[in-house]
């Protein structure tokens, strides 16, 4: 075999998803969708439309009923934490850790050239279409069917974030590290933007004194600078 010939299998079937994951879906054609990223659409006429619509919808539903969960889970909670709560568990990174715990990316539907780049791992794509697979849930059975399926990763999510303070901001607490330390402040440099205008990521290293201490992706740059400043602190050992 060539070395730079890839073999490329078949993704999991949606109705196999279904089953894996204890889902009772309805419309197969409306997983199919929430599956189906554009570059999978633009190589196969067969395919009807991708999963952005949904992925926006999703967003929003997983929005409101983390939010609803954090404000039951935690009664005393001030209204602020609850705010930094709900953005560290639906942020980019905490949504792909969801979508890899049911190995998502194997029934991902995702063009050739995404495929032989690492797209079935990769954390925005990843973070997309679990956000799309709510909005599927959603439109399919209600908002009971997705908090019952997210509650069990909000549970234990929830539980990490405060262990490890991971609410907290990044680049906040990184700033007070390098400043405790006599260093100048951070800088966060764009390494690389990769991807269409409407689905970009973004590759970010932070920097003091010339010194690369963290490095991180997202769908933006404050994602990707926050994602960045969260690498600085765990090879600090600040953070687990």
């Amino acid at each position: 075999m060539l070395e730079n010939q890839v073999t490329i299998s078949a993704p999991e079937k949606p109705q196999e998803l279904a089953v894996r994951l204890g889902l009772e879906f309805n419309d197969f054609l409306l997983l199919s969708r929430a599956l189906t990223h554009r570059s999978f659409l633009n190589e196969h006429a067969d395919a009807i439309e991708d999963n952005e619509r949904l992925e926006f919808l999703g967003d929003a539903v997983l929005d409101f009923v983390v939010g609803a969960w954090l404000y039951n889970r935690y009664p005393e909670m001030p209204e602020g934490d609850l705010t930094r709560m709900r953005s560290a568990l639906v942020h980019t990174q905490q949504l792909a850790d969801f979508a890899s715990q049911i190995q998502l990316g194997n029934a991902m539907r995702l063009g050739r050239g995404e495929i032989q780049g690492g797209g079935r791992n990769r954390p925005a794509l990843l973070c997309d279409t679990f956000e799309a697979l709510i909005g599927a849930i959603y439109l399919d059975q209600g908002i009971e069917a997705v908090q019952k399926f997210i509650s069990p990763f909000l549970e234990e999510a929830a539980e990490d974030i405060l262990i490890n303070h991971k609410n907290e901001d990044p680049k906040s607490s990184f700033q007070e590290w390098a400043q405790a330390q006599g260093f100048s402040t951070p800088q966060y440099v764009t390494r690389n933007a990769t991807g269409p205008d409407h689905s970009k990521v973004f590759e970010v290293d932070v920097i003091v004194d010339g010194v690369v201490y963290g490095s991180g992706s997202g769908s933006s740059k404050q994602a990707a600078t926050k994602a960045a400043a969260h690498d600085a602190l765990l090879r600090l050992g600040l953070i687990s």
